[in-house]
């Protein structure tokens, strides 16, 4: 059925296979060997799959945070690895390797397979798997690969997507990938080439699903490298081919300024060392019974019925399990926010030295500071939080909420000051709270406005919880806070942020502008862009004597004096 025939380059310049030609490992661009540099420093917008769901994992880092200022890649450049990586645009059943891999359904039905396949390896393979007894999502089982120039076919099950449960699924895929691995070395065999693990009826989002599948690769390797040749990226469209091309460099950076260039470009969270997602907080932990004898863990025995895919899983983790599951209980841990708070105050109060903020009144803020993937997880827990329950209580205090767009177009978020009810608040819902309304407009250069118009009547947090709700928030919101317009600012209020930027964060307290009057706000924030409430006009007619300004009583809108 299969011919040798030599390739023909596509559109985008990566070879491609023609119709049901055998392509064999040599004719494959290796990845060390590929003299093109794919661009990795194209601007965040260029992203071919921006996600509204969770932040943009390739968003640029700060400048601060890049390979020349001592940070260690997380991805060295290895060529021994990269060695072993292929890139190919085309179906992998027409390459000439050890395993191909499948990506199907719990059934293992024909119907569900990746396209082509079954019509390339011919009706054994159909007959084949329906006697396997299906698969489970994440794991894999192997079948003779019959018309494919292949030996052996992998079929593994990618997990259904949803924005909820993000990391369940990204772990799923991360296990797909994995197995296929494993499963390729226990039956002795070298090279695999491997499509896409997802399907356009699971929902999966392209980028996030390369990332997954390129990361694990990697991870798996650099344990591996020894027992496999050859591992081949297959795509079949060119909006694949492009997030690969642009991907590849961040996990197998094939020279120093590449890996230079992906400390800022990789997301904050890449896994474990297989390349998983793992939340410390969610973890179960096991705990000694009281009292309890241990028992000495019973040898692994891999069953005669369990086919020859699901004994390695058997050899892999029953020793583990036996040893955990007889003399221990799971407990669950606190709620992980609540559990982080009380370590932050903890480590705050151990801390000794003269905190200059806690003399000054301002609060402690000797609490430690946390890296950029701690970040990333804390203000995905809020965001995750603030979207699943209903705060209208918070809402319709209108402490926080949106405004138009300032001068530069910019869109506004509106802060009151006085609204801010110390007394009868839960903090943590308000930070839900914040969380959730930051996040859409937090993804592009945006400003604040802060009434501080009577404020100092109320009782306000100090700035400890400032900076924990700063940390929440994340950097994204700090690189693309572009200004925080104060208005009716007092001399308490300026002390505060003075120590703001002396304690907390240089960056964002640096871009304050203090206004005393409205009519200097608006040359900053258009009058019709802003719902201003009465008491700010009131306050603003008190203190400066209406100077210049005149209010009109039903429409309150602004006017200058002529």
């Amino acid at each position: 059925m299969y011919r040798s025939m030599p390739t023909e380059p596509t559109g985008d310049g990566s070879p491609a296979d023609t119709g049901d030609s055998v392509v064999t490992l040599d004719q494959v661009p290796r990845w060390s060997d590929t003299e093109v540099r794919w661009s990795l420093e194209r601007d965040n917008e260029d992203s071919i799959f921006p996600s509204a769901h969770f932040p943009d994992p390739l968003a640029p880092a700060s400048t601060s945070e890049n390979g020349s200022n001592g940070i260690v890649s997380r991805f060295p450049v290895d060529h021994e690895i990269n060695s072993k990586v292929y890139l190919w645009r085309g179906n992998p059943w027409n390459i000439e390797v050890h395993a191909v891999v499948n990506s199907t359904n719990e059934n293992m039905d024909e119907a569900h397979s990746s396209p082509g396949l079954h019509a390339a390896a011919g009706p054994g393979l159909a007959e084949e798997c329906a006697t396997l007894g299906g698969c489970r999502t994440g794991m894999a089982k192997m079948t003779s690969a019959y018309d494919l120039p292949a030996r052996k076919v992998i079929h593994t099950v990618g997990p259904k997507y949803a924005v909820k449960y993000h990391t369940a699924a990204e772990n799923a895929l991360s296990h797909c990938y994995r197995s296929c691995l494993e499963l390729l070395i226990e039956n002795g065999l070298q090279s695999i080439a491997m499509g896409c693990i997802y399907t356009e009826s699971k929902n999966y989002p392209r980028e996030p699903a390369a990332h997954v599948a390129i990361r694990t690769v990697r991870r798996f390797l650099e344990k591996q490298k020894e027992k496999i040749t050859a591992i081949v990226f297959c795509t079949t469209t060119s909006t694949d081919t492009e997030i690969y091309k642009r991907l590849l460099p961040l996990y197998f950076p094939r020279d120093k300024h590449e890996e230079e260039v992906a400390v800022s470009k990789l997301p904050a969270d890449v896994g474990d060392e297989n390349g998983e997602t793992v939340i410390d907080e969610r973890k179960i932990r096991i705990k000694p019974l009281p009292n309890a004898r241990m028992t000495e863990p019973k040898p692994a025995q891999a069953s005669n019925d369990l086919p020859l895919s699901e004994v390695g899983l058997v050899r892999r983790n029953s020793a583990y399990l036996d040893t955990y599951l007889d003399p221990a209980f799971m407990s669950l841990i606190k709620d992980p926010d609540q559990r982080r708070k009380e370590q932050w105050e903890k480590a705050a109060q151990a801390q000794s030295g003269w905190n200059c903020a806690k003399m000054f009144g301002y609060g402690d803020l000797g609490g430690p500071p946390l890296s950029p993937a701690e970040e990333y997880s804390l203000h995905s827990r809020y965001l995750a939080k603030g979207n699943s329950t209903n705060l209208s209580e918070i809402a319709e205090m209108k402490i926080v909420y949106r405004g138009g767009v300032d001068s530069e177009g910019r869109p506004v978020m509106v802060v009151v000051g006085a609204h801010f009810l110390l007394r009868c608040l839960d903090l943590e819902r308000f930070i839900q709270y914040v969380v959730k309304e930051f996040e859409p407009i937090s993804q592009k250069p945006y400003s604040i406005v802060y009434f501080h118009s009577a404020a100092s009547l109320q009782p306000q947090p100090d700035l400890g919880w400032m900076r924990r709700l700063q940390q929440i928030l994340g950097r994204k919101h700090q690189r693309n806070l572009q200004g925080i317009y104060v208005l009716h600012p007092t001399f308490g209020l300026k002390a505060a942020i003075f120590a703001l930027q002396m304690f907390v964060d240089n960056m964002v307290w640096k871009k304050v502008v203090y206004v005393d009057r409205l009519l200097q706000l608006f040359r900053y924030v258009p009058r019709e862009q802003l719902t201003i409430p009465d008491f700010v006009f009131q306050h603003d007619l008190e203190v400066n004597g209406g100077k210049g300004l005149i209010v009109d009583p039903r429409t309150k809108y602004v006017y200058q004096r002529p």
